[in-house]
């Protein structure tokens, strides 16, 4: 029997085992790369769990310092107000008050932009107001005499007293004469504002000039901010700003702001009504800074004045007078026949006869607390007696009408040396300077022009009129 058969059959079964325990090998191969696979697979599950797990939990700190930051940002909100005075500020006769005015208009624009907010803006709840005007008070003062809205300069003083005391956040803020102006402050102010998360809304009251209107239009490229943003218009804006105004709210006053420029006169409008006062009497334009803070009641001075300077008061009337001094003026005669003159040193520069440092001090205040009317005392009437908020019943004595024309006398003339009017009142000199000094210790803050310093007060001529 041929065994070839036989071996080929093992052969062939041999080759059978060695691909069943090839096929063997590669299961198990596979099997433990399975396992190796599911062991990975294990541990970036854990992983992944862990990571979600402290995902979650740094998910709620977040939230709870997101909700801890609301709380924060939503304490003590508040609205500022930013004015430029030169286009918005107060009414007249607001302003004529003095202090009680300023107080008033404390109140009147705090309750106006209260209404403003709970109309407008109600979702902001309870907010405090901070209200900040700027302006310059020299200037402004003067331009508020020259236009006949108020007789002397520190009537303004008072009244922005009485503002700034109303409310812990009102403020009338002085920006002096030197070369940092209105805008500039309001817009530094503002930036630091406008980010602030506590601030809820900006009030901007701006004078109308290309200045504001650039800085209102780069502010508008930020289009998200603009609703934080209202423009208080007292004064109606110019074309300048008319291309901004369109993108912010517009809030209005009109109770309280005044809605027309101011315009200087060259004299108070009932100044022609008066017969007995020439038209040539100049009004002031300025309040000097060199001499104690007087009240506005006592430097209401008028556009005219004495005849001819009173006597120098005795060291006994000063200390002292006796009831028979005391006299009640009233208005001259017409009758009046003596010439009236004007006193003039050798240069031809008119000379007030009044000697400044011999009035003591507290007499000047005492006499400054009194609230008297210029007009009447010094004048012997008042252009405004009726609605006149000063004293015109108060007996004076001599010493006491000494004092009050050296107040009268602190105001400059807006005609310095070359005044004419015999009756008038003001200063022509500055009454720190002495002869021959070319300043007084006010230096470039004093209200006089430098030409009223050093004034020879040697008397040479006399003018008469």
């Amino acid at each position: 029997m041929d065994a070839t058969p036989f071996l080929d059959r093992y052969r062939e079964l041999s080759s059978l085992d060695e691909k069943k325990n090839q096929l063997i090998e590669e299961l198990l191969q596979r099997v433990a790369s399975l396992e190796e696979d599911f062991k990975q697979e294990k541990l970036d599950h854990a992983r992944e769990t862990r990571f979600n797990r402290d995902i979650q939990l740094h998910e709620m700190e977040l939230m709870q310092q997101i909700s801890q930051i609301k709380t924060i940002m939503a304490r003590e909100p508040f609205v500022v107000v930013l004015l430029d005075g030169e286009g918005s500020f107060f009414k007249d006769d607001l302003l004529q008050l003095g202090e009680e005015g300023g107080r008033s208009a404390a109140r009147q624009l705090y309750s106006g932009l209260n209404s403003y907010l709970l109309k407008q803006l109600p979702s902001i709840n309870s907010p405090k107001i901070m209200i900040k005007i700027y302006l310059n008070m020299k200037s402004f003062g003067d331009l508020c005499v020259r236009a006949g809205v108020i007789s002397d300069p520190t009537i303004l003083q008072d009244f922005i007293r009485g503002f700034n005391e109303t409310t812990s956040f009102s403020e009338i803020v002085d920006i002096g004469s030197g070369k940092n102006k209105a805008s500039d402050k309001i817009q530094e102010t503002f930036q630091v504002f406008l980010y602030n998360c506590h601030c809820h809304q900006i009030f901007l009251g701006c004078a109308s000039n290309s200045e504001y209107a650039r800085f209102l239009d780069e502010t508008t490229k930020e289009g998200d901010l603009t609703g934080r943003i209202s423009l208080v218009e007292g004064i109606p804006f110019d074309k300048e700003l008319d291309s901004a105004k369109a993108s912010y709210r517009i809030a209005r006053f009109p109770d309280v702001l005044r809605s027309s420029k101011l315009a200087p006169a060259y004299m108070a409008p009932w100044k022609t009504s008066l017969p007995s006062r020439s038209m040539l009497t100049p009004s002031p334009s300025q309040q000097p800074q060199n001499v104690p803070s007087l009240s506005r009641t006592s430097t209401n001075t008028s556009t005219s004045g004495i005849c001819a300077p009173l006597p120098a008061p005795t060291a006994s009337k000063i200390s002292g007078s006796p009831a028979s001094d005391f006299q009640t003026v009233r208005s001259r005669p017409n009758g009046t026949t003596a010439p009236k003159t004007v006193e003039r040193n050798k240069y031809g520069q008119r000379v007030d006869r009044l000697d400044f440092k011999s009035i003591p001090r507290d007499d000047l205040n005492k006499l400054k607390k009194l609230k008297l009317c210029n007009y009447y005392f010094l004048l012997g009437e008042c252009p405004n007696e009726e609605n006149c908020y000063h004293d015109h019943d108060r007996k004076l004595s001599r010493t006491d009408l000494h004092i009050l024309s050296a107040i009268a006398r602190m105001t400059p003339c807006r005609f310095g040396l070359e005044c004419d009017d015999p009756d008038c009142i003001y200063g022509h000199r500055c009454p720190q300077s002495e002869p021959g000094k070319k300043t007084c210790f006010r230096g470039d803050t004093c209200r006089f022009e430098p030409v009223a310093h050093g004034i020879d007060t040697n008397i040479v001529k006399v003018t008469k009129i």
